[in-house]
C-alpha cells in the first residue's frame, strides 16, 4: 500500500472535490428556484415541468452526456457561438465536468427540496398571510426554515452524486489527466490499463468519502430537525 500511495497522482481527488463543490453550489440554487417554480404553476404545467426537471435522474448518464455534447460541441450552433463570441469552450474542459455533474446531481436537489416544500403545513402559510407578510417573506422566513432538513439532505446527496459522476462527465469533458480526470474516470482508466492496485486504491478513497458523506447527511439532518424544533 505504501508503494502505491507514493506513486499516486492525486489530481483526480482534487478535480473531483472542486467539481463536486462547484456543481453542488449551482444545483443548490437552481434546485430551490425550480422547486418553488413548480409549486406555483398549474397542475398540468407542473406535471410537464416536473418530468423535464427529473429526467436526468432516470436517464442513463451517458444519454445526458450525449445531449450535453450535442449542445456544447464546437460543431453545433450554441457551442460554436460560445467559443467564437465569448471564447468559452466546454467540451474536454473542467467547466464541462462541472456542467455534467450539475445536470446529473440537480434532480436530487430539486426532488428533495420540492418534497420538503410540499410537507410544509399550509395553515402556517395562511396564518402568515393574514398577518400581512409578503409571499417573498413567507418563503424565506417560514418555508425555507421549515424545509431545512429536506434542503440539507438534497445538498449532501447532490454533492455525493456529483463527486461520483462518470457517464456524462466522460462524454462531455473526456479523460484528460490533471484536467478532467475525476476519481470515477481514473478508476475506469486504471482498470482498463490493468492497474488493479491503483484502481483499488481509488475505490477505497471514494468509499471512505461516500461513507463520510452519509455520516454528514445524518448529522446535518439531525441538527436541522433540532433547529426546527427550537424555531417551533
Amino acid at each position: 500500500m505504501k508503494g502505491i500511495i507514493e506513486n499516486i497522482n492525486w489530481s483526480p481527488l482534487f478535480i473531483s472535490l472542486k467539481t463536486g463543490i462547484a456543481a453542488t453550489v449551482f444545483a443548490f440554487f437552481f434546485g430551490i428556484f425550480a422547486a418553488r417554480l413548480v409549486m406555483r404553476v398549474g397542475k398540468r404545467t407542473k406535471w410537464i415541468l416536473d418530468g423535464i426537471l427529473t429526467l436526468p435522474l432516470v436517464l442513463p448518464p451517458t444519454v445526458a452526456g450525449f445531449f450535453l455534447l450535442l449542445l456544447f460541441s464546437l460543431r453545433r450552433p450554441f457551442g460554436s457561438m460560445l467559443y467564437e463570441r465569448f471564447d468559452i469552450k466546454i467540451v474536454q474542459t473542467w467547466p464541462g465536468c462541472v456542467i455534467a455533474a450539475c445536470v446529473i446531481a440537480f434532480p436530487l436537489m430539486y426532488r428533495n427540496t420540492r418534497s420538503a416544500f410540499e410537507q410544509v403545513d399550509v395553515s402556517v402559510i395562511y396564518a402568515a398571510r393574514t398577518l400581512g407578510m409578503s409571499e417573498r417573506k413567507i418563503f424565506w422566513k417560514i418555508i425555507i426554515p421549515i424545509s431545512a432538513p429536506g434542503i440539507a439532505s438534497g445538498t449532501v446527496l447532490s454533492f455525493a452524486r456529483a463527486l461520483g459522476e462518470y457517464g456524462a462527465t466522460s462524454m462531455l469533458a473526456g479523460n484528460i489527466p490533471g484536467k478532467t480526470q475525476t476519481i470515477a474516470i481514473a478508476i475506469a482508466s486504471q482498470v482498463a490499463a490493468g492497474n488493479y492496485d491503483i484502481a483499488g486504491f481509488w475505490v477505497l478513497v471514494i468509499v471512505l468519502v461516500s461513507f463520510s458523506i452519509v455520516a454528514a447527511l445524518n448529522i446535518v439532518s439531525g441538527n436541522a430537525i433540532k433547529d426546527i424544533r427550537r424555531w417551533d
